[in-house]
């Protein structure tokens, strides 16, 4: 690669919530060098061998090419670039981060989601800085789930309070109050951003709970008018 030479790429941080309510990223074992059959986020340099018109559609592509999977949420983060992230030469990355349905499984033994947590603790490495590109898409969802329905997009289309409360503990990583969250939902629902399925969820234990479904507006997500945390 000459010194005029930039590689520009898009790399996703595809999030989805286990059974057990953690957080799980998805990764794929790189093929080719550098750093092959080492374990990364899934990506694709933007423009190289199919022409991209945009960085969204280079995302785009990156989750049906390399991912397999379809997002419910999908969102820009933040682009990184320097000389030293990339052994090929000076890089830059625009990082994604999308939100997967719970049921999202990997399509071959190439990928395989793994904690989100032994990521941020180091003890899943990653090459180039792409434990970086986690970090930054893990504080960005922090910092949206505070005071948006953004950790609604990790569950199945219809869910319970319950499982919502979930979702907003894992992305915030502390507890939240369930009548402060329930209330956060009936204002979603009084603006048909929720709707009651007049359905029930039976547990093996505890009462029937009603099934609601997130009605998201053009993929956005739904902007309360004080934190979830006050």
């Amino acid at each position: 690669m000459s010194a005029v030479e930039v590689l520009a790429g898009v790399d996703i941080v595809a999030l989805r919530l286990s059974e057990a309510g953690r957080l799980q990223v998805l990764l794929l074992c790189r093929q080719r060098e550098p750093y092959e059959g080492q374990w990364a986020l899934p990506g694709v340099l933007v423009n190289g061998r199919c022409a991209d018109v945009s960085l969204d559609a280079a995302a785009a592509r990156a989750l049906v090419d390399k991912a397999r999977l379809q997002p419910q949420y999908l969102e820009q983060v933040a682009t990184v670039g320097n000389g030293a992230r990339d052994p090929r030469g000076w890089s830059l990355s625009t990082c994604y981060l999308a939100l997967l349905a719970p049921d999202a499984e990997p399509q071959d033994e190439h990928l395989r989601f793994v904690e989100l947590q032994a990521i941020m603790a180091g003890q899943q490495s990653l090459p180039f800085d792409h434990a970086q590109l986690v970090r930054l898409a893990a504080e960005r969802l922090q910092g949206k789930s505070v005071y948006s329905s953004l950790p609604l997009y990790l569950l199945a289309s219809r869910f319970s309070v319950t499982e919502a409360l979930g979702a907003y503990q894992a992305c915030l990583g502390q507890p939240v109050q369930h009548t402060t969250l329930r209330g956060r939902l009936e204002r979603m629902r009084a603006q048909s951003w929720i709707v009651d399925t007049g359905e029930k969820n039976y547990p093996k234990m505890g009462r029937p709970q009603t099934l609601l479904q997130h009605c998201p507006q053009a993929d956005e997500a739904f902007i309360f008018d004080r934190s979830l945390l006050a």
